[in-house]
């Protein structure tokens, strides 16, 4: 029989300071699921939101003698959700790959008003920052970012060398990035995952 029947939450939390394996399946089986919609509330992604759900239950576990000084487990869980997720979020903002997944689920899974604005303000910023480049650099730039070609395509294209092309697009990144960190606050990679959509 499972203990969901027979135990409240308070001999659920005794049952898990004492290291009781089956109380921290039941613990999950009780809560894992509302604490993955709180998370994805926060973070639009599901692969993240399950990951972040499976890091604060392997934290419970890991710091079950803790919980003595909890008066409400439920309570507990999601405010422990909430700040383990906004401290991950903060690390995402230093890690491109996972801002951009961030960014990458939060474009694909809303659409109102809001962040069509802030998509359409990223897209006319990243067209004016190109402007700003030679007319080549701008030209291979959006060749290889843009049509998705690659290093080679654009030279025969253009009928320069590869290295030109190479140099042309290190050229036009270390600009593009300087100005969206400078005037966005952003990574290239960020406004380059609204950019290409």
């Amino acid at each position: 029989m499972s203990l969901q029947h027979t135990l409240s939450d308070h001999d659920l939390k005794t049952r898990l300071i004492a290291g009781e394996e089956s109380a921290f399946a039941e613990l999950y089986d009780r809560y894992s699921a509302p604490i993955y919609q709180y998370i994805k509330k926060f973070v639009h992604s599901t692969d993240l939101s399950e990951d972040l759900t499976q890091e604060i239950f392997i934290k419970i576990w890991q710091c079950k003698s803790k919980l003595c000084e909890v008066r409400s487990i439920r309570a507990y869980l999601f405010i422990m959700a909430r700040n383990h997720t906004l401290n991950s979020l903060k690390k995402a903002l230093r890690s491109d790959v996972a801002m951009s997944e961030v960014l990458n689920s939060f474009v694909e899974e809303r659409n109102d008003t809001e962040e069509s604005l802030l998509s359409k303000e990223y897209h006319e910023y990243l067209e004016k920052a190109l402007e700003a480049l030679p007319s080549r650099t701008r030209e291979i730039f959006k060749l290889c970012r843009q049509q998705g070609k690659s290093y080679d395509e654009v030279a025969t294209e253009l009928g320069i060398s590869r290295n030109a092309v190479k140099n042309h697009m290190v050229g036009s990144m270390k600009i593009l990035s300087a100005s969206a960190k400078r005037d966005l606050g952003i990574s290239l990679s960020v406004l380059l995952t609204v950019f290409l959509k």
